[in-house]
C-alpha cells in the first residue's frame, strides 16, 4: 500500500481523513505520520503533504475553499484589483472556524466547498457578486482569452447571471489583449460611444481602439511601458497615425481604475476636436 503522503500527494496534495480513512489508513496512523512531519495536519480532519500556497492554506483552516478575486489570481486569472485578504467560499449554513490573525472576507454560498481552491467557473460567479459587474467582465474576458473556459462553461455562467446582467456575456470576446482593455472596452460601450478594438493600421501596427475613424485608445497596463525603449517606441507610434490623422490618447492603469472621470472627459473632447 501506499503511504499516508503518497496517497495525498496522488490525490492533490491535500484530502480529508474520512477519505484517507476509507483507503485504509487509520486515525492512529495518521496521527503518527502527522508527529513525525510525514505530512501535515491543516486543520482537524485536512492533512497535507506538501507546503501550500499561504492563501489557500488559510482558506482551509477558515473551513472552506479560496474563491472570487483570491482563486482567480491563483488560476493566473487578471483581476482587477488584488483582495487585501483571501476570499473563502463557505457554505451558506457554515461558520467559520477560528484561526490565527484571520482577516478573511467568507462567501456564503449553497454548495459543497472543495478543498484549496474552487474551479475558475465559480470563481467568476462569486466575484460578480463581490466585485460588480466591472470586475467580472474584465476577469471573464482574460479567462476566456487564456482558453480556461470552454463553451459548455460560459454557456453555464451565462444560465447562472440574473437576466439583468447575462447582456455582460453577450459582449465579451476572446481576443482582449489586456484586462485593463476588457474594462475601457466596456465603460466605452456604456457611454454610447461606436468603435473598433484591436485594429491594425498600416505604418503604425496594432492598436487597441479607434473610435470615430480618428481617435486611438491605447490601455497601458501596470507591467508595460515603463522601460525607455516602449516609451520611444510608443512616441514613434503615436507620430506615424499622427502623419495619417489620427489623434492618439495613452491611458494608464491608474488613470483608467482611479481617475475615470478625468479619461471620460478627455476621450469625449477629444472626439469633439476631430468632429469639428
Amino acid at each position: 500500500m501506499l503511504s499516508a503522503k503518497d496517497t495525498i500527494t496522488r490525490l492533490g496534495g491535500v484530502a480529508r481523513g474520512t477519505e484517507l480513512q476509507r483507503l485504509g489508513f487509520t486515525r492512529q496512523a495518521l496521527a503518527g505520520q502527522v508527529r513525525r512531519g510525514s505530512i501535515e495536519r491543516i486543520r482537524s480532519g485536512i492533512f497535507a503533504a506538501r507546503p501550500l500556497d499561504a492563501d489557500e492554506r488559510t482558506a482551509i483552516e477558515h473551513g472552506g475553499a479560496l474563491t472570487c478575486a483570491s482563486a482567480l489570481m491563483t488560476h493566473g486569472i487578471w483581476v482587477l484589483e488584488a483582495p487585501s485578504a483571501p476570499h473563502v467560499w463557505l457554505d451558506r449554513g457554515q461558520h467559520p472556524l477560528p484561526h490565527p490573525q484571520c482577516a478573511c472576507v467568507s462567501h456564503y454560498r449553497d454548495g459543497t466547498p472543495p478543498l484549496r481552491t474552487v474551479d475558475v467557473e465559480t470563481a467568476l460567479l462569486h466575484l460578480r457578486v463581490c466585485g460588480g459587474d466591472e470586475a467580472f467582465f474584465a476577469a471573464y474576458e482574460s479567462a476566456w482569452r487564456q482558453q480556461k473556459l470552454s463553451a459548455a462553461a460560459r454557456k453555464r455562467i451565462r444560465g447562472a447571471l440574473p437576466r439583468t446582467a447575462r447582456w455582460l456575456i453577450d459582449l465579451a470576446r476572446s481576443d482582449a489583449d489586456s484586462g485593463l482593455e476588457s474594462l475601457l472596452r466596456l465603460r466605452l460601450l456604456l457611454l454610447g460611444l461606436t468603435m473598433r478594438s484591436q485594429v491594425d493600421i498600416r505604418g503604425v501596427g496594432r492598436v487597441d481602439f479607434v473610435i470615430d475613424g480618428r481617435l486611438i485608445l491605447e490601455a497601458d497596463g501596470e507591467a508595460n511601458h515603463r522601460s525607455s525603449s516602449h516609451r520611444h517606441r510608443d512616441r514613434m507610434r503615436d507620430a506615424a497615425a499622427s502623419v495619417q490623422g489620427f489623434e492618439t490618447l495613452r491611458f494608464d492603469y491608474a488613470q483608467i481604475v482611479y481617475d475615470w472621470p478625468l479619461v471620460q472627459r478627455a476621450i469625449l473632447a477629444a472626439l469633439a476636436r476631430a468632429r469639428r
